[in-house]
């Protein structure tokens, strides 16, 4: 793919998105951490560890590609108040979902290894959201959008 192609952008652009909803999610899960349950609180410590294992990922293949990989923002706003167990398990949901929802573009946009990564991801995310919520989706990643 030839640099400044429409194809190349569009992949920055995915990347880009991965790595912001990578961002929230590290953010989130530090708040999840904070008020899950103990007997969930090893899952909640992977979970943010495969986060920033991908923000890590994303943000060499942005470097990569010859883009800047953009910053965390210092806070990021939540959809709800998690005051307690149960609001931070539909916090931890939500977040796999955001993260399911770019990677599935990122699948759209990559090729090779790229598209192999960003489905791991995919997989990955739409697996813990169904933890976190007892159920799955039928097509994580594909779900409808405003």
């Amino acid at each position: 793919m030839n640099r400044g192609s429409s194809g190349d952008k569009d992949l920055v652009a995915a990347t880009q998105a991965a790595l912001g909803a990578e961002h929230a999610a590290v953010y989130g899960y530090g708040v999840v951490g904070g008020r899950i349950t103990a007997a969930r609180r090893a899952e909640a410590n992977a979970a943010y560890t495969a986060h920033r294992a991908r923000r890590d990922t994303l943000q060499r293949a942005l470097r990569d590609l010859g883009a800047r990989p953009q910053a965390a923002a210092a806070a990021y706003a939540l959809p709800f108040p998690v005051t307690g167990a149960a609001s931070a398990l539909r916090l931890a949901a939500q977040l796999e979902d955001k993260v399911a929802d770019v990677y599935s573009d990122l699948v759209r946009a990559g090729q090779g290894s790229v598209r192999a990564d960003a489905a791991d991801a995919l997989r990955e995310a739409a697996v813990r959201a169904a933890r976190w919520r007892n159920s799955g989706v039928a097509f994580p990643g594909l779900a409808e959008r405003a």
